[in-house]
Parts: C-alpha cells; sequence; structure tokens
C-alpha cells in the first residue's frame, strides 16, 4: 500500500506544514494529480502523487506541522476507505515503514528511494530571511522521539552515540520516518557539552497584552525565520566592517551604459540596469579575486566554493525572499540585470523553484531604494557574508583640497568569524571598494 510521506524540499528543511489537502479521502488519484500543498521554510509546494489508486487515509490534517519522513497519507485499492481510514490521527502515532540499513559515511537525509509517492512541483515562494544550519537540534533530554516506541536509528547514529553515552531515545530523528541519523547524534553530543543549564525565560514586559491589543499568531514562515534569525545571531559570530565608498563614477557608469542601450533599443522599451546590478557584478569579481571569502564554515574543515552564486535579496509584499543568479562572475552587468529582474518578476508571482532560491554563495541586500543610508544585515548561514547596501546620495566631500558634491554610498559587510578573519574580510572590502569607484573595471 503506497504511503506518501513529508518529502524534504530544501536542503534546510526539517518539517513541513500541509497548507491544503486538494483531494479528499476516497477521490481516485492519478499519476500526476497535485494531492496537498506543502509549506515548508521558504516556499509553498505543490505535490505530485506518481502512485495511481484512491486516496484512503488522511494522516495529517491541514495546518498540521510534521518532520521529513512522517506519514501523512495513504494511497490504495480503496478497499480501506471507510474503515475508519479518513479520520487523520496525530503524525506520531504514524508508522511508516522502516529505511533500509545505511553504512557510514551516511549521505544528507533524503527519503528512502521508492518509499515517497509525491514529488515536487512548480513552488509558490513565500518570504524567508537568514535560514539555519540543516543539523538538527535534539530536544532536551528525557523527551522521547518516538513516543516510547522502539528507537529508528542507523547503526552508524548507534555507535556514535554508543561511544557517546547519549540515550537514542532523547534525540529527534530527522531522516525518513523519524529515523535518527549520524547528524542527528552529533547535533544532539555537541549541544549536551555546550549548552547551559535551561532556565525559564521571562516573558519581556513588552509582548505582555493590553486592552485592545490583537494577538496575530505567527505563520509557518514567520515562525521559521523567527527561529533562524534568532539561531543565526546565536551561533554564527557576526562581525561587520563599514565603508563609504565614492560613487560619483558608478552613478555616471550607470547612466552611459543605460544611454547605450537605450540606443541599441531604438523604439522598443530599452534595458535599464541598476545601481545594485552594478554592485553585484562587482561583488561577483572580488569574490573571485579573493577565492577565500568564497567559503562555508563546515564545523572541522572549510569548504572552498569554486562558482560564486550570489544571492539578491527581494522585497514581497509580505515578506523576503533571495533568489540565487548563479555563476555571477561570468555574466555581463545585462545579464546579471536581466536575470535579477526575472527572478524577482517570478518570486512576486509565486513562481520561483527551491533551487532558484538556495545555493548561494554571498548575498547582498540593498535598502538603499528605501532611503537607508548605512545598516547591517544578518547573515544567510552557510554562507560566509553578507553585504548590506545604503543609498548613493550627494554629500559635501573634500578632494583634492576643495569641497565638492559627490555621491556617496556606504557599505557594510556582516561576515562569519569562524570563516574569515578580520584582515581578509577588509581586503574583500578594499577591492569590492576600488571596482565600485572605477566601475568599468568590473566590467571589463
Amino acid at each position: 500500500m503506497p504511503e506518501v510521506f513529508m518529502p524534504r524540499l530544501s536542503d534546510t528543511m526539517q518539517e513541513g506544514t500541509v497548507s491544503t489537502w486538494t483531494k479528499k479521502v476516497g477521490d481516485r488519484v492519478d499519476k500526476g494529480d497535485i494531492l496537498a500543498e506543502i509549506e515548508t521554510d521558504k516556499a509553498t509546494m505543490e505535490l505530485e502523487a506518481y502512485d495511481a489508486g484512491v486516496l484512503e487515509k488522511i494522516v495529517v490534517e491541514a495546518g498540521k506541522t510534521v518532520p521529513i519522513g512522517e506519514i501523512i497519507a495513504v494511497i490504495g485499492d480503496g478497499s480501506g476507505v471507510g474503515k475508519g481510514t479518513g479520520t487523520a490521527v496525530p503524525a506520531g502515532e504514524a508508522t511508516p515503514a522502516a529505511p533500509a540499513a545505511d553504512t557510514p559515511p551516511e549521505p544528507p537525509v533524503s527519503p528512502a528511494p521508492g518509499t515517497p509517492t509525491v514529488t515536487p512541483v512548480a513552488a509558490k515562494t513565500t518570504p524567508s530571511r537568514a535560514p539555519s544550519t540543516a543539523a538538527s537540534t535534539a530536544p532536551p533530554p528525557g523527551i522521547s522521539a518516538g513516543g516510547g516506541k522502539p528507537v529508528k536509528a542507523s547503526p552508524l547514529a548507534r555507535a556514535i552515540a554508543r561511544d557517546a553515552g547519549l540515550d537514542l531515545s532523547s534525540v529527534h530523528g530527522s531522516g525518513p520516518g523519524g529515523r535518527i541519523v549520524r547528524a542527528d547524534v552529533e547535533a544532539a553530543v555537541a549541544g549536551l557539552r555546550s549548552a547551559p543549564a535551561a532556565t525559564p525565560a521571562a516573558v519581556p514586559s513588552s509582548t505582555i497584552t493590553r486592552p485592545g491589543d490583537e494577538e496575530l499568531p505567527l505563520n509557518n514562515v514567520r515562525r521559521i525565520t523567527a527561529r533562524r534569525l534568532v539561531e543565526s545571531k546565536q551561533q554564527v559570530p557576526h562581525f561587520y566592517l563599514t565603508r563609504t565608498i565614492d560613487a560619483e563614477e558608478l552613478m555616471q557608469a550607470r547612466a552611459q551604459i543605460n544611454a547605450g542601450l537605450a540606443a541599441i533599443a531604438g523604439d522598443a522599451a530599452p534595458a535599464k540596469v541598476s545601481v545594485n546590478d552594478l554592485v553585484v557584478k562587482a561583488v561577483a569579481v572580488a569574490l573571485r579575486a579573493h577565492p577565500e571569502m568564497n567559503v562555508s564554515f563546515g564545523g572541522d574543515r572549510l569548504i572552498k566554493h569554486n562558482r560564486v552564486h550570489v544571492g539578491i535579496a527581494v522585497s514581497l509584499d509580505d515578506g523576503l525572499i533571495v533568489p540565487v543568479v548563479r555563476d555571477t562572475d561570468t555574466k555581463t552587468v545585462t545579464q546579471i540585470s536581466a536575470e535579477t529582474k526575472e527572478l524577482a518578476a517570478r518570486a512576486r508571482a509565486g513562481k520561483l523553484k527551491p533551487d532558484e532560491f538556495s545555493g548561494g554563495t554571498f548575498s547582498v541586500s540593498n535598502l538603499g531604494m528605501f532611503g537607508i543610508d548605512e545598516f547591517s544585515a544578518i547573515i544567510n548561514p552557510p554562507e560566509p557574508a553578507i553585504l548590506a547596501v545604503g543609498r548613493a546620495k550627494q554629500e559635501a566631500v573634500v578632494r583634492d583640497g576643495q569641497i565638492v558634491a559627490r555621491h556617496t554610498m556606504r557599505v557594510t559587510l556582516s561576515i562569519d568569524h569562524r570563516a574569515v578573519d578580520g584582515a581578509g574580510g577588509a581586503r574583500f572590502l578594499a577591492t569590492l571598494a576600488g571596482l565600485l569607484e572605477n566601475p568599468f573595471a568590473a566590467l571589463a
């Protein structure tokens, strides 16, 4: 009997929320039919059936959140309909078939081949901020991951737990069906070694509801965003470098490029590049010149990325998302501009695919269009840094002993100190400043 599992739809996903069931118990299901919409940490995905039959059981009701690998529905021949299978049961009571034992080293967790009955198709984009690391966090000791049932764990996970003296019943499994894997045990061991004694958290006085206040429940995206912002600030040691850029040449270069594009376009609507397009191009060139900045912290090692993928923060009506322009250093500024506009339009229409807003190696966030002079952004792990860009504005500056009006722009680089030190960040920022102050050097 095919079982529908909560799949892993992104690298950072640990759980998903069933947003809507598009089929009801007793409905015929054909291959390619959309069964449900699943809300993840970054998008709402449609789940497509690739087994035909009858939807006999909905295990997880709409609005419920369960870990990846949990059974959410059952598709059969119809014989199970009407036998108590149409009522959803708590997700923790579902018992998916045990996957095959793995051997070290374990690959990234994903539903075992042949077990999921759904695959993701077009995504409906929802806002997201800095994601956390992919490793799951163990619950406090004494909380059973299986509700009293035998603990499911891989042989390697059991061996590591045994050596560390860790009780597996206190570990939350992120594998298929809640199975505990190596990453879960390693995260739990690290947590036990570093976690201080738990103390009740005081409720800030500002959060106390007063007469006339309205309580707005957090949706799944806001809840995950809040958790990951805290995780990023607590787990990633940020430091910040700010530099004032002489943006006069940058503004002139933009005007010249747009004038040339307008001449080429003739009567057609001309393409235009923005200041942010030029910044993104300069960032990509600077990353290629400083490969020590294009890395990720991997616990006991640094992961060097040989390709440059720059994420660009895009404002939506109800939040923020960061589409990624891949191989940014190999593209012209007009290509970057066109791709950014296309990604932004598709993001606002809810048409982005998960791989279009993941996998970045560096991010750029620009609030200059909102009149912001300067700000510091939160790093998007596992990326090592994010550049916060303020507005370009005319100021009185001293040039050759004379006070003149010139465009200036402030940029702040937030850096993961585990991956990059201060001198390395300063050298990168110096190169970036040189490229922005002489923009045609970045376009050559």
